[in-house]
């Protein structure tokens, strides 16, 4: 008889919450990190049938760096869905406008490309400052190193 592999169940699973500070952080590193918290892999008891990763905070994502000559050179395209509409914003446009969505779309290209990666992306909370409203639930600091 085969050896009987045990599964969490989703209402086994207890959703643990980090804090991350991305003040000086390299941004592909940082975001290696947090997907991998995100599908729930540190964990001895990963399930892949069902979204058994922990919440994330990121603070100071206006503070995220990138090497090399990313900062001048990394285009990030978009679709309209109109004739025409493809759209290009730079990385400095980003970081200075919305700087929250730099990080978003770093850990949103490491998560599976399914229903699963878009439950696991709604617990990813980026604030471009300091502050977050995730005072209640404790999160615990996340060191990427």
């Amino acid at each position: 008889m085969r050896p009987r592999t045990s599964h969490l169940k989703p209402a086994e699973h207890q959703r643990a919450w980090h804090l991350v500070d991305a003040k000086d952080a390299v941004l592909g590193r940082m975001a290696v990190e947090i997907a991998v918290r995100l599908q729930g892999k540190h964990l001895p008891t990963v399930s892949e049938h069902f979204d058994c990763g922990d919440a994330v905070v990121v603070v100071n994502a206006s503070q995220v760096r990138v090497t090399g000559a990313k900062e001048a050179q990394k285009v990030y395209v978009r679709v309209t869905g109109y004739p025409g509409g493809r759209r290009e914003d730079t990385y400095a446009d980003l970081k200075e406008n919305y700087p929250e969505r730099i990080i978003q779309k770093a850990v949103q290209r490491m998560l599976p490309k399914n229903r699963l990666g878009k439950k696991m992306l709604k617990k990813l909370f980026v604030y471009p400052g300091a502050e977050h409203p995730h005072g209640a639930q404790d999160p615990k600091p996340l060191e990427i190193g």
